[in-house]
């Protein structure tokens, strides 16, 4: 999964001779919070947030009225704000060293960009949140079973041969390692068999399972006891 699958591609960008003002109206209208700053040519030089307006001009804690705040964003410009060093990452990098980038940097977002600084597409925290739900199918139609197992070779193997065989299909899967309870393994499936069939055939086969839940097509969820 990269990164150029999940970001918001082409996205809006400002000079940094724009007013303030101007960029909070961009914002607002847009309804997102960050705006890439480029030069002449389109090659990224900053970036402006909705947090760092507020910050820098005081409107989190000013004695100023409206009028005189919205007179001070409008005769100030982006350059005088803006952070310039903006960190950055490429179209064809896997998602999660997006994520882990995010997480080592303290940030939110991060401009996509090419190899010659144009800004190409932006990815934020709420892009990461997505992928993470749709990896593992959480809104799709479908089951999901979480097994509780041994971390050995071949586990996946005996799952996937008896969903197979049942003509059910294997649609996300993911490991846990938790030190309470200690792997588990997730699978999200499809197919015509009954659920309560399913549970009991991978029960016949050794299988122990935590948590059994059903998403419909109508959105609606239902958890059996395993």
């Amino acid at each position: 999964m990269y990164v150029k699958d999940h970001m918001t591609k082409d996205p809006i960008t400002i000079t940094s001779d724009v007013r303030i003002s101007k960029a909070v109206e961009i914002m607002s209208k847009n309804h997102f919070h960050r705006l890439p700053v480029v030069d002449e040519a389109g090659r990224l030089i900053g970036l402006v947030t909705g947090g760092l307006v507020e910050e820098k001009s005081g409107a989190r804690a000013t004695s100023l009225s409206i009028y005189e705040l919205n007179y001070l964003l409008s005769k100030t410009k982006v350059a005088d704000i803006m952070l310039t060093d903006v960190k950055t990452i490429s179209a064809d990098v896997f998602i999660e060293e997006a994520a882990q980038k995010m997480l080592d940097e303290g940030i939110s977002v991060l401009p996509v960009v090419d190899e010659n600084d144009h800004v190409t597409g932006i990815i934020t925290e709420k892009d990461i949140f997505q992928t993470f739900t749709d990896l593992l199918g959480y809104k799709h139609q479908g089951t999901r079973f979480v097994f509780q197992c041994d971390d050995t070779p071949g586990y996946f193997a005996g799952i996937s041969r008896i969903f197979a065989d049942n003509d059910a299909n294997m649609e996300a899967m993911a490991v846990y390692h938790t030190r309470e309870r200690g792997t588990e393994v997730v699978v999200k499936a499809t197919g015509e068999i009954g659920v309560e069939n399913m549970i009991r055939i991978l029960k016949d086969h050794g299988y122990r399972m935590s948590n059994v839940t059903q998403t419909t097509k109508f959105g609606t969820v239902r958890t059996y006891d395993v």
